[in-house]
């Protein structure tokens, strides 16, 4: 017959095994292209009064199941805009194309190859969120620009709308609600709202990566649509300037989410298989 001690003890030592096993944390992850390099500001915004949706994509790749909890971008605002006049900021997750899209695509665009997906994967707004914002550099100026040139086929290459001036700002982003992704290739893209106070633009980070915190290997460029253009994509550099490649300027932050050793897993289910057997021994004795 097992005493009460003899139980008190195997229960406990079966729920520290599934507790052990549930609370189990991986390291934190981090992810960087580095700074804005003053190549190229590209437009990101929710539709509303400022007009119809843009969004500005580039990719991250995750080497083992993530759960990101923060984000920052680096962005150009107009002169006279602060970050007092930002309604609001969404940040979007995308697979890469096919994944999540119409296949085959549409053949509006040169190529759907290493694009983001037809539809979001992941979105976070409002309450999902909060952020904060630093002034960087109060006149910067960004060589080339895309807020309006995002057509389809055969008016794709526009060469860009020029050089802009404005307020280099970093948004940091903290998720009250995290994203947890699968090990694999995706998009991130910040919008940012400004309503009818001029356009938000998303700067670039050098391409190939410089200053940044990897993996970078398989590192895609920057992609960019708006409402008229989805669910297709186009590509800044090649498609749309005609030459180069760009990255947006962000991070990523969060945390490694552990996979249990087979030890581990056996163990949870001895304890778990303890926590049954005693539940029906007490069941038998009532």
């Amino acid at each position: 017959m097992t005493s009460s001690f003899q139980r008190r003890t195997a229960l406990a030592c079966a729920l520290s095994a599934v507790s052990f096993c549930a609370a189990a944390a991986g390291p934190s992850f981090t992810f960087s292209t580095g700074n804005a390099d003053g190549l190229m500001g590209m437009a990101s915004r929710p539709s509303g009064a400022g007009g119809i949706e843009i969004e500005a994509a580039d990719d991250f790749i995750l080497a083992q199941q993530t759960r990101i909890t923060s984000a920052s971008f680096y962005g150009l605002l107009p002169a006279g805009v602060s970050a007092a006049d930002v309604a609001g900021i969404r940040l979007e997750i995308y697979k890469v194309f096919p994944g999540d899209s119409n296949n085959p695509p549409s053949g509006r665009v040169p190529t759907r190859v290493n694009s983001p997906a037809d539809v979001a994967l992941a979105e976070r707004q409002g309450a999902d969120l909060s952020f904060t914002s630093a002034l960087i550099n109060a006149n910067y100026t960004v060589a080339n620009s895309v807020v309006n040139g995002i057509n389809p086929l055969p008016n794709v290459k526009t060469g860009g709308e020029g050089a802009v001036s404005g307020y280099e700002v970093r948004f940091d982003v903290a998720l009250n609600n995290a994203i947890d992704l699968d090990a694999g290739h995706y998009f991130f893209i910040p919008q940012v709202d400004l309503g009818d106070k001029g356009n938000f633009l998303w700067l670039s980070a050098a391409k190939p990566i410089v200053g940044g915190t990897g993996p970078f290997v398989g590192d895609l460029q920057a992609w960019i649509r708006n409402e008229n253009l989805a669910p297709d994509w186009l590509r800044v550099g090649t498609d749309i300037v005609g030459a180069g490649a760009f990255n947006g300027a962000f991070s990523l932050a969060g945390e490694v989410q552990a996979v249990p050793e087979p030890q581990t897993y056996a163990l949870m289910l001895a304890g778990l298989a303890v926590v049954g057997g005693m539940a029906r021994r007490r069941r038998h004795a009532a």
